[in-house]
C-alpha cells in the first residue's frame, strides 16, 4: 500500500501517508478539519515524526566513539517510506520502518520504529514504539510534530485561542539561534501565565518556543464557544510550540530530546535530551488527541 489511508470511528476521521508514518488529516462528523493544510507559502508539513534526533545538531553531524555522522535536522523517518502492515478502516493502522543500509550510513543501529494509530470516539491514540535490535546499546531522540489549524473550526478569532497547560508553567523556555539552529544557553522569562499561553505570531519570530523541563504532560488547545484539542503525551518530557510567524497552523510538539546544545562537541550518547534503549529493548511513546467540535450550527 503505497498512497494514505483513513481510519475513521464515525465521529472522528484520520488520514495517514506510508511516507514518514504522518498524519495529514484529522476531521470530525462534520467534515470539519483540525490539522493544517500544508499551505506551502508557509510549510508543507502536517504532522512529522522525529527520529532518531529532534531538532539540529551542531554542524549537522554526531560523534559515536570515533567515528562522525551526518544526519539532517529531525532526522530520517519523516522522509522515510514506511510499510503499512495493518488497516482496519474501523478505526486502527499500523505503519513500521526497518533499519536499512541507508539508514546505517547516518545511524549505525539495528532497529524498528512502528507507529500505530487508533481512534475510539473522537480520540486519536498515536503510538511510537521504538525497539533497538542491536547488539549495542543505542542512543537516540524522538519527537511528535503536529500542526493544527490555527484557528480551528469554529469560527473563533485566532487572539480568542489559548494553549492551557495541566498544571501551572513558570519553568523558563529556551530558543535556538537563527545562523546554526542549536539550543542556545540563555533560559527565557516563560510567557505562559500560570497554566495558560495567549499564542501570538510575534512570539515565533525567534523560531520555536522549547521548554526542556516540562512539568505538565497535557495540554488543551482551543477557544472558548469554538472547538478544543486536548494533547496528552506521558511518555514526552520536553515540549516545542512552533509557527511560521502569521501562518495557519499552531505545531504543538512534544518530544523526548531536543536540539544540539550549543557548543556541545560530546559523544552522541551524553547528547542532552536523548535516551538509551539497551540491545533488544524497546520504548514507547504515546500521544493521544481528543477533539471536541464547536457548538452546533458553527463552521
Amino acid at each position: 500500500m503505497s498512497g494514505p489511508i483513513a481510519i475513521t470511528s464515525g465521529e472522528l476521521t484520520a488520514t495517514v501517508s506510508p511516507l514518514g508514518a504522518e498524519l495529514l488529516s484529522l476531521t470530525d462528523a462534520a467534515g470539519r478539519e483540525y490539522m493544517t493544510d500544508a499551505d506551502p507559502r508557509w510549510w508543507t508539513g502536517h504532522a512529522p515524526i522525529l527520529f532518531p534526533i529532534v531538532g539540529a545538531l551542531e554542524g549537522e553531524t554526531y560523534r559515536l566513539g570515533t567515528r562522525e555522522y551526518a544526519l539532517e535536522k529531525h532526522g530520517f523517518a519523516r522522509k522515510s517510506q514506511f510499510v503499512c502492515e495493518r488497516h482496519e478502516r474501523s478505526g486502527c493502522a499500523r505503519f513500521a520502518l526497518e533499519d536499512s543500509a541507508a539508514t546505517h550510513a547516518v545511524f549505525p543501529f539495528a532497529f524498528r520504529l512502528e507507529l500505530n494509530f487508533e481512534i475510539e470516539d473522537r480520540t486519536l491514540s498515536i503510538t511510537a514504539t521504538v525497539t533497538n535490535r542491536s547488539d549495542a546499546s543505542m542512543p537516540f531522540s524522538f519527537g511528535f510534530h503536529p500542526a493544527f489549524a490555527w484557528p480551528l473550526p469554529g469560527g473563533m478569532a485566532k487572539d480568542q485561542h489559548r494553549v492551557v497547560f495541566a498544571k501551572p508553567e513558570p519553568g523558563p523556555v529556551r530558543r535556538i539561534g537563527k545562523g546554526d539552529p542549536v539550543l542556545l544557553p540563555d533560559a527565557l522569562t516563560t510567557p505562559v501565565d500560570g497554566d495558560t499561553l495567549v499564542p501570538r505570531a510575534r512570539l515565533f519570530e525567534a523560531d520555536a518556543l522549547i521548554w526542556t523541563e516540562l512539568d505538565s504532560r497535557s495540554l488543551r488547545f482551543g477557544a472558548d464557544g469554538g472547538a478544543w484539542l486536548e494533547l496528552e503525551f506521558p511518555d514526552c518530557p520536553h515540549l516545542g510550540i512552533w509557527q511560521k510567524p502569521g501562518a495557519p497552523f499552531l505545531a504543538l510538539e512534544p518530544w523526548h530530546g531536543y536540539n544540539d546544545p550549543a557548543g556541545f562537541d560530546g559523544d552522541f550518547r551524553d547528547k542532552p535530551g536523548n535516551m538509551t534503549l539497551a540491545p533488544r529493548t524497546s520504548a514507547r511513546f504515546l500521544l493521544s488527541i481528543t477533539v471536541t467540535p464547536p457548538p452546533e450550527n458553527t463552521p
